[in-house]
């Protein structure tokens, strides 16, 4: 005699975990919360869910037997829910900014995105500073090395160099992570 009052779960979700009728195994494991795990026959275990009005959930089906226990399945899936959420808030995510200067950068310019690599390290977030060459200024390659070197010493109080001056193509390019607060 199942629960009746329950609605019906919905296909993801029934998909996740096998739970009551459509457990195939014979024999099961059924781990009780405060006992040791007993092997027991799958009807047997089912009708102990059903005095408790609870569902009986296979946990791990590749298991010999299969490991099931006895829960309230929609309270598991939204306690198991709540956990994934709580670890996707936890996770940091990187985000790389990215700052663009000429070989001919002038001084104001240069403290003006300076202020901005320093905003941005704050945040957090990586920091991708590069000189673009266009066309011939491809020769002043040392003063866009020069000007990368001299961005870093300005902020070696907020990031560290993960990749000194770097030529790719047109590009000159240094990378810097935040500092750990």
């Amino acid at each position: 005699m199942r629960n009746n009052n329950r609605k019906p779960f919905n296909r993801r979700e029934e998909d996740q975990h096998k739970i009551n009728d459509r457990i195939t195994a014979r024999e099961i494991r059924l781990v009780i919360e405060g006992q040791e795990p007993i092997v027991t026959s799958t009807s047997e275990a089912l009708k102990m869910a059903d005095e408790q009005g609870l569902d009986l959930v296979e946990i791990s089906p590749k298991a010999k037997p299969p490991v099931c226990k006895i829960l309230d399945y929609r309270k598991f899936l939204y306690n198991q829910k709540k956990r994934e959420k709580e670890l996707k808030a936890k996770q940091s995510k990187v985000e790389i900014k990215e700052i663009r200067f000429g070989p001919n950068t002038d001084e104001h310019d240069f403290q003006f995105k300076l202020t901005h690599a320093k905003k941005f390290l704050e945040q957090g977030n990586k920091l991708k500073a590069y000189v673009f060459f266009r066309g011939r200024t491809i020769v002043f390659k040392d003063r866009g090395e020069i000007l990368l070197l001299k961005f870093v010493t300005e902020l070696e109080d907020y990031g560290t160099v993960e990749q000194l001056p770097k030529l790719e193509g047109k590009r000159m390019i240094i990378m810097i992570n935040p500092k750990k607060k």
